[in-house]
């Protein structure tokens, strides 16, 4: 084992009092499309940009463009992942009451599905929907199973629980994330370059001496960070919870 692998396996060993802080690398390595690499969706031909198809003003005005971009690249590939070994270790290490919360930016729900249960979702999650009218709940198959955009038995376009462009973060998703990174032994991040703001700018809560980063890239300001790992999360993990278990 990597000497810096082994001194976070250590730290984590060590403590109860863990947030984990996560994006869409973690996403990708259980098959999901990043919108910002090379092969993401931002780099792929449309109609119209990507950015511009999962904004508000874009969904409020061609709601039925919206739905064939979202359900086809999008929902497509969320619901054919599963969790990874990242995300199932994540589940144990909270199950072990060594993990106090995930913060994580994604949309995907395999948090929940690994088995997690304390999660903040910076940016909502695509397996909540409701209406714009009545705020009547759905489920992701009832979206599916629409043909083209989806309504409400009142008549109004539901809506995906998830941030889009020109919307704002839930304040009280926000403010409890923030607590638990600001009460946090040691902050693991992960699958992320902490560029997507203002999600990227709650790791400054953090005021300990154990902030560890795993990624495959480099990432702005490393010298701040105590602990870097430059390799895949789930590789990591695995090795980390080997440790831990042995």
């Amino acid at each position: 084992m990597e000497k810096v692998v082994e001194d976070v396996a250590k730290i984590i060993k060590e403590s109860n009092n863990i947030v984990f802080f996560g994006g869409a690398g973690l996403s990708t390595e259980s098959g999901i499309p990043d919108f910002r690499s090379v092969d993401g969706l931002y780099n792929q031909q449309y109609k119209y940009p990507p950015e511009t198809i999962i904004s508000h003003s874009f969904f409020m005005q061609n709601p039925e463009e919206f739905y064939r971009f979202y359900k086809d690249k999008c929902l497509g590939p969320m619901l054919k992942a599963n969790p990874n070994a990242a995300h199932l270790a994540l589940a144990k290490l909270e199950e072990m009451g060594k993990l106090k919360a995930v913060v994580t930016q994604n949309i995907d729900d395999l948090h929940h599905r690994a088995g997690n249960k304390i999660i903040y979702e910076l940016h909502g999650t695509s397996f909540k929907n409701y209406c714009m009218k009545c705020h009547k709940s759905y489920t992701v198959e009832d979206i599916l199973k629409a043909d083209g955009v989806p309504h409400c038995s009142c008549g109004g376009i539901i809506k995906p629980d998830v941030v889009l462009y020109e919307e704002a973060l839930d304040q009280n998703t926000i403010y409890k994330a923030c607590e638990a990174i600001s009460n946090a032994d040691v902050l693991i991040i992960a699958g992320t370059t902490l560029v997507v703001q203002p999600a990227a700018s709650f790791v400054n809560y953090y005021k300990g001496n154990k902030l560890i980063l795993i990624n495959l890239s480099e990432v702005p300001n490393e010298s701040r960070i105590n602990y870097v790992i430059h390799d895949k999360v789930g590789k990591v993990f695995t090795e980390i919870m080997e440790y831990i278990e042995k």
